[in-house]
């Protein structure tokens, strides 16, 4: 006889009990805790995320995880100059993520992700906005004030 064969004999009873396995972990300061609190922080937070109803397998996470691309876009377009910028488009951007943060506070259940996404989209837009308005405007004065030294040198 082999010593694994006689190792596996003698361990064979340790592993077929679920006693083995499943041990209650000794609770430390166990008069403050609840008897619910013990369920919760066992679990993983993988575990919880993918059980969460806005957790990882749901549309509310995936879904603005993908709407980072358009806060990324409209971060990206900080370097653009501003006669190049579209007003509608970011005007619609701006709308848009101040209208669906507020949105995202009122659902059930409420998804403070989504809320985040759309409140820096919303942030985004009013800096572009912004930024159009101060070019058209400084445009008007530059046309104006050329058009008052025209009429000044006539």
């Amino acid at each position: 006889m082999s010593p694994t064969s006689n190792l596996y004999r003698a361990a064979r009873p340790a592993f077929r009990a679920r006693a083995f396995f499943f041990r209650p972990k000794p609770q430390t300061g166990a008069r403050f805790q609840s008897t619910t609190a013990s369920g919760p922080q066992s679990e993983s937070w993988v575990k919880r995320m993918w059980d969460s109803p806005v957790g990882l397998k749901t549309v509310h996470f995936w879904a603005p995880c993908m709407k980072w691309a358009l806060v990324l876009a409209g971060i990206s377009d900080f370097a653009r100059p501003a006669e190049k910028l579209s007003v509608t488009q970011n005007g619609a951007l701006t709308l848009t993520g101040l209208i669906w943060t507020r949105w995202c506070l009122i659902i059930k259940p409420k998804n403070y992700f989504l809320a985040a996404v759309n409140f820096f989209l919303g942030m985004v837009g009013i800096v572009q906005v912004t930024r159009i308005g101060l070019y058209h405007q400084k445009q008007k004065r530059l046309a104006a004030e050329g058009k008052t030294e025209e009429i000044v040198k006539s």
